[in-house]
């Protein structure tokens, strides 16, 4: 007898999904993402080997994981929408700054909060700080993340989906998804 969910027939979608298999897979892994003693994995829920400098000695987590914002609007200072040059206008994108995924176009975006490029990440008295990290042939590379200087020197990045992060240092997130720092720019602390 099939019965109906409110989201077609409940007997093909039991037939289709395999629940207790599925748990099994994934708690088979749950051991790789928490901390694993003296290897000092960070226990963070994103991919290990997609940000390799990412451990315990390098880095803590700050908040949990969330899809409301991304880095690039948390290292402009926001938390409550995604920024992003999508050409349909999906995400947050300053106005009369091209949307396009090139480092001109970031630049130029972060320029709209006060931010200007610099020469380095070094810690400086009253600077706040940005870095902008891509991927790509030297001289063409397509932005991918961002991420903020604290007061301190640390740094700070909000990780795709995943959960906000304090690192050492900028390159603490150099990896194959990120790939590395392309510039940095900066502006007076607020």
């Amino acid at each position: 007898m099939n019965r109906t969910s409110g989201f077609g027939l409940l007997g093909r979608l039991q037939a289709r999904t395999r629940l207790n298999l599925k748990t099994r897979e994934t708690s088979k892994r749950w051991p790789k993402h928490g901390f694993s003693g003296p290897n000092s994995f960070m226990p963070g829920s994103w991919p290990q080997h997609e940000l390799p400098y990412l451990t315990v000695a390098t880095c803590s987590i700050t908040s949990a994981a969330s899809r409301r914002y991304n880095c690039i609007a948390w290292a402009a200072g926001e938390d409550i929408r995604n920024w992003w040059p999508d050409p349909i206008g999906v995400g947050y994108w300053p106005p009369n700054v091209p949307r396009e995924v090139t480092i001109d176009a970031f630049m130029r975006a972060y320029e709209t909060r006060g931010y200007r490029l610099c020469y380095d990440g070094n810690l400086e008295e009253g600077i706040e700080k940005i870095a902008i990290f891509g991927i790509g042939p030297n001289g063409s590379e397509a932005p991918t993340h961002a991420a903020l200087q604290l007061p301190a020197g640390e740094w700070t990045s909000k990780l795709g989906p995943f959960e906000d992060v304090r690192h050492k240092t900028a390159d603490a997130v150099n990896g194959p998804v990120y790939g590395r720092v392309i510039c940095y720019m900066a502006r007076p602390r607020p």
